[in-house]
C-alpha cells in the first residue's frame, strides 16, 4: 500500500513539473489585436551591416508572408509597430518571437523549429498565423 501512495505522489509530482515547463503557445490579445507590425533579427534591422544572411533572409520571409496574409500592415521603424516580431535563423534552428512593441522587455509568444524560416516555406509563420487566427474569432 505504502508503495502505490509512493508511486501516485511522485507521478502526480512529476506530471505537475513536466506541465509547468512546457511553455504555453496562446497568443496575447495585444499582439493578436494589433495592427502594424516591425521585423527585425535578434542582431539587428535588416539593413544592418553586421547581420547575418540567414537572418537577413528570415526577415525577408517573415515580412513577405505578413503581407500575403494581410492581417498585420509592416512598418519600417519600430516607434510605428503596436507588434514586434523578432526573427534569427540558423542551421539547427530558427526562431520567430512576438513582443508588444510598447513594452518589448519579453516576449509574449515564441515558437521555434528547425527550417522554420525559410524562404518559400514558414511553418513558424503558420504557427503564428493559426495563434492569432485563434484568438481573434
Amino acid at each position: 500500500m505504502y508503495k502505490r501512495a509512493l508511486i501516485l505522489s511522485l507521478s502526480l509530482g512529476l506530471l505537475g513539473a513536466l506541465a509547468m515547463a512546457v511553455p504555453n503557445y496562446v497568443m496575447p490579445k495585444v499582439i493578436a489585436s494589433g495592427r502594424f507590425v516591425y521585423v527585425r533579427a535578434y542582431d539587428g534591422d535588416q539593413f544592418s551591416p553586421n547581420l547575418l544572411p540567414e537572418d537577413r533572409q528570415a526577415i525577408t520571409t517573415v515580412q513577405s508572408e505578413l503581407q500575403k496574409w494581410g492581417h498585420y500592415t509592416v512598418v519600417y521603424r519600430p516607434k510605428e509597430a503596436d507588434v514586434i516580431l523578432v526573427v534569427q535563423s540558423r542551421p539547427s534552428e530558427d526562431v520567430l518571437a512576438a513582443y508588444d512593441a510598447k513594452d518589448p522587455q519579453e516576449y509574449l509568444w515564441r515558437a521555434m523549429g528547425p527550417n522554420g524560416l525559410q524562404k518559400g516555406e514558414a511553418p513558424l509563420m503558420v504557427q503564428f498565423e493559426r495563434a492569432v487566427n485563434q484568438v481573434s474569432k
